[in-house]
């Protein structure tokens, strides 16, 4: 591995290379904490497409949080079945309805927006169900505070790079990665590394011929040597 210096001076380069590939994205709907919260808890082990149509039906079903959480766990259940684990998700997602209840007295998450980064995440994990891609995303997207969220793709990504050690845990890579990347890139690094991951650098096959960062990839060049980089049409 690298040092740390020459680590975060990679993934500058990381982040600089996707920009100019893919540009600068923005997080598409923006949500209130709680929101971005239960949304997150749906996303768990499922796609984008079924954790949105889960949630809108929830909400569709629900018209509010407080009648979420003191709902019939079944119907609950019933409502978000298309995200997947809903016997899961449903109890979980009341359970911390309910704690937030007893903890604040209400379902209202703006007080976060006043602590430090550190101490909202502490607050936000000590949740059952709620880990630290869960609390990342609801800090970083929904609150405006520096996190770097780490799921399934960002961690296979880097580690394919070289930007993470290979026998390094998911928990441990939000604090390793956020500390490579500057904080105000958090956002588009995550979102554009997703989508390496998603449409290039995929679980079983990368696509290393046409991959942005072939040459700043550590299992590029292992796998197949010097490759000309692609150019974006």
């Amino acid at each position: 591995m690298q040092n740390l210096e020459e680590q975060t001076q990679r993934a500058a380069a990381v982040h600089q290379r996707l920009v100019d590939f893919y540009g600068c994205p923005e997080w598409q709907f923006p949500q209130e904490a709680l929101d971005e919260l239960v949304s997150t808890i749906l996303s768990q082990n499922t796609n984008d497409r079924n954790r949105d149509a889960a949630f809108q039906l929830l909400r569709k079903r629900f018209p509010t949080w407080e009648a979420v959480r003191d709902a019939d766990s079944e119907e609950v259940i019933m409502a978000i079945r298309t995200a997947g684990l809903a016997n899961q998700k449903g109890p979980r997602i009341q359970a911390v309805l309910r704690e937030i209840t007893a903890e604040r007295g209400s379902l209202d998450l703006g007080f976060l927006v006043e602590m430090e980064t550190a101490e909202a995440r502490d607050w936000l994990t000590h949740f059952k169900g709620v880990g630290p891609k869960t609390a990342a995303i609801v800090l970083l997207f929904a609150l405006g505070k520096p996190a770097f969220p780490v799921d399934t793709h960002i961690y296979r990504v880097t580690g394919r790079i070289g930007l993470r050690p290979p026998n390094m845990t998911v928990e441990q890579a939000h604090s390793h990665l956020a500390a490579l990347f500057s904080p105000e890139v958090y956002g588009p690094a995550h979102l554009n590394i997703i989508r390496l991951g998603r449409e290039i650098c995929h679980a079983r096959k990368p696509n290393c011929a046409i991959c942005p960062l072939n040459d700043l990839c550590d299992y590029a060049r292992h796998h197949y040597g010097n490759l000309p980089l692609p150019t974006r049409t």
